[in-house]
C-alpha cells in the first residue's frame, strides 16, 4: 500500500473556476465594472431622493418645514395666528423645533435609501 502522501491521494486545495481566463486581471476588472454600476445608481438614487420630500412639525402643525432628499430645505409654513410680537420667542423655539424635525427625517430618509443601494454597508461621507 502506498504511504498517504504520494500524488496517487493528493488533492488540490487551490480554488479552481470552469474559465482557464479567469485571474487577478479579470477579477479586478469584474471588481471595476461593479464600482461604476454602483456610482451610476447612486448618482440615480441621488436624483430620486432630490424629488422626494418629508416635512417636519411643531406647535402641533402649526409650524412645518419641509425638506428633500438632497436635506435641503424647501418650504416654511407658519400659522398666521403665530406672527404676533408676543409670540415671537415661541414662534422661534417652534422653528428651530418643526427645522431639526425635518432634518432629522431627510437624514433618515436618505440614509435608509442608501443603506438599501448599498446593501447596508455603512460608506462614510454619503450622508
Amino acid at each position: 500500500m502506498p504511504p498517504p502522501w504520494t500524488a496517487s491521494t493528493a488533492t488540490c486545495r487551490r480554488k479552481t473556476t470552469n474559465n482557464p481566463k479567469r485571474g487577478p486581471i479579470m477579477d479586478m476588472m469584474n471588481l471595476m465594472k461593479q464600482a461604476q454600476q454602483l456610482q451610476q445608481n447612486l448618482k440615480s438614487m441621488q436624483e430620486e431622493l432630490a424629488d422626494r420630500e418629508v416635512t417636519g412639525t411643531a406647535g402641533a402643525g402649526m409650524v412645518t418645514a419641509t425638506f428633500n432628499g438632497r436635506i435641503e430645505l424647501v418650504g416654511l409654513h407658519i400659522d398666521p395666528e403665530l406672527i404676533t410680537p408676543a409670540n415671537a420667542r415661541m414662534l422661534g423655539d417652534l422653528l428651530s423645533a418643526a427645522v431639526n424635525d425635518g432634518l432629522g427625517k431627510a437624514k433618515d430618509m436618505a440614509k435608509s435609501e442608501m443603506g438599501r443601494l448599498t446593501g447596508g454597508i455603512n460608506i462614510p461621507g454619503l450622508f
